[in-house]
C-alpha cells in the first residue's frame, strides 16, 4: 500500500475514533455517530422497494454545499422525471435540515470512508450519475466511482494554492481529481491552477451555481408566514447567518433603535444559541412564538427554524450578513444581494470572491466595528441616492452571473448520461 494512502487510512479511522470520544459531549458529533449506526440496513431496506429506476447520487458536505447543487439537481428531476435521486451528507447541519427534503427520493449520510463501506453503498445505490458539490473529497468513494466507469463531476469547486492538490504531498489527492469525468470550476483561477498540475482537458469555467439558485427563489417568492405583519411600515434590517460575535457588535444599535424592526436568522438554532441572544438583546420574541401571539410589542424577531433565510431577505432595508467577525469568514450574500439589498459585512471575508466583488461594485460595506457599523446603518437609511446605487449593483452583479446550472444541464444532456 503507498505510503499516502496508508496515512489517508490512519486519518479517517482517528477521525471516526475522534468523533466517537466527542460524541460524549458534542450534540453535533452524536448526531454523527448515531446518524451512521446500523446505516446499511435502513438503506437496503429502503431501496428493496424502489428498484429499476437510473439513479442520481449527489454528496454535499452540508447545507451550504446542498443549496449550491438543489437547483441543478431540481433541474435533472424535471428533464429526466423517472430518474431517482439520492442525497447524502457528511455533516448533521445538512442531513437535519434536509432528512425530509421532497425533491430527493432518499436522503443519507454518507456512510464511513473506507474501502469496503464505499464499495457497498455503490452495490446498493448503483448510481448512473454522480454529483460531487464543491469539495469533501473522500479517497474509497470517488476510486471506486472511477474503477467502475460512473459518470462523476465535480461542480461549482473552486481551487486554491493553499490545498494539498497543489504540494509536494499532494498525489493522493491529485488521484482523486483523476476519478472525475468533467471539473466544473467557478473561477479562472482554479482552471490555472490545474492546469498546471496537468488538468485541462476536463475542466470548464462555469461560474457558481448558487447564482441560479438564488435567482429561482427570487422570481418564485413566496411570502414568509407573519414576516410581513411584523414588519409593519418600519424600516427593517435583516442580520442573516449571525454568530454571537455578530450580535455583539449590533446589539448597541439595536437597543437604540426600537423604531427599526430587526429579523435575526442566527446560523444555528440550538435552545443555547436562541438563550444567548435574548440574554443580549430585550425586547425580542421568536419566531414561533410571534406566529401564536402576533400581539407582541417586541421590534426584534428571532427566526428559530431553519429554511426561511432566503426568503427573510426580501422584506430587508438593509441586509447584515453574519459571519464576518469569525474565523471561518462571511457567510452567503447572494441570498439578500439577488433582491437588490445593500450589505454590511465583518471584515473575515477574503477567501470569498462573492464578498470581494460585492465589495468592489459598491454592493456592500465592511465595517469592523460596532461604532462602524452605527455609522454606515444610519448613512444607508439616510443617503437615499447612495442607497439606490448599491441596490442596483447588488441585483445587477448576481443576474449577471446565471447560466452555470444550464451549461452543466447541456453537458449531461449532450454527453447522454441520462437517457430520458
Amino acid at each position: 500500500m503507498p505510503v499516502f494512502l496508508l496515512l489517508y487510512n490512519i486519518f479517517t479511522r482517528s477521525y471516526y475514533l475522534a468523533i466517537r470520544i466527542a460524541a460524549a459531549w458534542n450534540p453535533k458529533a452524536r448526531l454523527w455517530i448515531r446518524g451512521r449506526r446500523n446505516q446499511f440496513s435502513r438503506i437496503e431496506a429502503a431501496y428493496r422497494s424502489d428498484e429499476g429506476r437510473s439513479t442520481v447520487w449527489m454528496h454535499c458536505a452540508s447545507l451550504g454545499e446542498f443549496e449550491q447543487g438543489r437547483f441543478l439537481l431540481e433541474r435533472i428531476k424535471s428533464t429526466f422525471p423517472g430518474v431517482r435521486i439520492v442525497i447524502t451528507f457528511f455533516s448533521p447541519s445538512g442531513y437535519e435540515v434536509m432528512k425530509d427534503y421532497s425533491g430527493a427520493d432518499h436522503v443519507f449520510y454518507l456512510p464511513m470512508f473506507n474501502k469496503r463501506s464505499a464499495s457497498r453503498f455503490i452495490d446498493i445505490i448503483q448510481p448512473s450519475l454522480v454529483l460531487w458539490i464543491k469539495y469533501d473529497y473522500w479517497y474509497h468513494y470517488l476510486t471506486e466511482l472511477k474503477r467502475r466507469n460512473i459518470p462523476l463531476l465535480l461542480i461549482s469547486a473552486i481551487f486554491q494554492k493553499h490545498q494539498p492538490f497543489f504540494k509536494w504531498y499532494g498525489s493522493l489527492y491529485k488521484k482523486m481529481l483523476q476519478c472525475f469525468t468533467w471539473l466544473f470550476v467557478q473561477t479562472p483561477e482554479s482552471a490555472t491552477r490545474l492546469k498546471a498540475i496537468g488538468f485541462s482537458g476536463n475542466v470548464t469555467v462555469n461560474g457558481d451555481t448558487r447564482f441560479d439558485r438564488v435567482i429561482d427563489i427570487a422570481e418564485n417568492f413566496r411570502e414568509a408566514p407573519g414576516i410581513r405583519e411584523f414588519c409593519g411600515d418600519q424600516n427593517v434590517i435583516v442580520a442573516g447567518s449571525t454568530w454571537l460575535e455578530d450580535e455583539e457588535e449590533l446589539a448597541h444599535y439595536v437597543r437604540s433603535n426600537p423604531h427599526i424592526r430587526f429579523i435575526i436568522a442566527p446560523h444555528e438554532i440550538e435552545e443555547t444559541r436562541l438563550q444567548e441572544i435574548e440574554k443580549l438583546l430585550k425586547h425580542t420574541a421568536r419566531y414561533s412564538q410571534w406566529m401564536t401571539n402576533r400581539q407582541s410589542t417586541a421590534h426584534i424577531l428571532i427566526i428559530d427554524n431553519m429554511g426561511m433565510l432566503s426568503r427573510l431577505y426580501y422584506y430587508a432595508d438593509i441586509a447584515y450578513v453574519g459571519g464576518g467577525f469569525g474565523d471561518e469568514g462571511v457567510h452567503n450574500m447572494l441570498e439578500a444581494a439577488v433582491y437588490g439589498k445593500p450589505m454590511v459585512i465583518g471584515p473575515v471575508f477574503n477567501q470569498f470572491r462573492e464578498a470581494i466583488d460585492l465589495l468592489e461594485e459598491g454592493a456592500a460595506i465592511t465595517i469592523n466595528n460596532a461604532l462602524e457599523l452605527e455609522n454606515t446603518l444610519n448613512e444607508l437609511l439616510e443617503k437615499k441616492e447612495d442607497y439606490r446605487e448599491r441596490s442596483e449593483a447588488a441585483k445587477h452583479y448576481v443576474y449577471a452571473k446565471k447560466g452555470a446550472t444550464l451549461n452543466i444541464l447541456n453537458y449531461i444532456q449532450e454527453n447522454r448520461l441520462l437517457i430520458s
